[in-house]
């Protein structure tokens, strides 16, 4: 019962993006998380808040409706590199995982997400991007109300770092999927037998 609510408790915090976590997206950051989602220039170097965070990939559009649909935006998935399978591996150790259960958790490719031909978000994996919640992937959603043209502006620093920190806050929620099956049959094992009446 009392390991049902730390993992409640977990859950909780993870989802209210009002609030930072600790070692996800404050503090000393975990090593696995730590190399998701950095916003990264494509041909190298700094990148500029000025000019080089609007987004202009076609992440939204309105639909014939006038609402925000999301649109087909610019994605690569890829291969992890050495050093981000390294990361997770070490990472995936340290929370009592094997690096298939991370694998299968994060999803065994990653995706570079981009705001623009400058920019991108780099290590964002599969299943972290095709998280949903509502039916609607909440990466993927989230950037479509962002579009320069229906932002009529570009992103702050702070709404760039945001993608950043969802990133990491989903890949914390994947990967808390094999505690929260073995939390589900151990409780499932140990349930109260009620008496048959009469």
């Amino acid at each position: 019962m009392l390991r049902s609510a730390e993992l409640g408790g977990a859950i909780k915090e993870l989802l209210n993006t009002e609030i930072d976590v600790k070692t996800v997206t404050t503090s000393t950051i975990r090593k696995e998380l730590k190399v998701f989602g950095n916003i990264t220039a494509t041909g190298g170097g700094p990148l500029d808040p000025a000019c080089d965070l609007q987004i202009d990939v076609g992440w939204g559009r309105i639909d014939r409706d006038g609402r925000i649909s999301s649109g087909q935006g610019k994605l690569d998935e890829r291969d992890y590199t050495a050093a981000e399978r390294e990361a997770i591996t070490q990472g995936a150790a340290g929370l009592g995982l094997t690096p298939e259960q991370a694998f299968t958790q994060l999803g065994e490719r990653t995706c570079d997400v981009y705001l623009n031909a400058r920019a991108y978000w780099k290590n964002i994996p599969t299943r972290v991007w095709e998280y949903s919640i509502g039916g609607y992937q909440v990466i993927k959603k989230w950037l479509s109300y962002r579009e320069g043209k229906l932002l009529s502006r570009a992103l702050t620093v702070e709404e760039a770092r945001y993608v950043r920190d969802v990133s990491r806050r989903i890949a914390a929620l994947c990967l808390l999927q094999p505690q929260l099956d073995d939390n589900y049959a151990a409780v499932k094992a140990d349930t109260y037998p009620w008496p048959a009446k009469g």
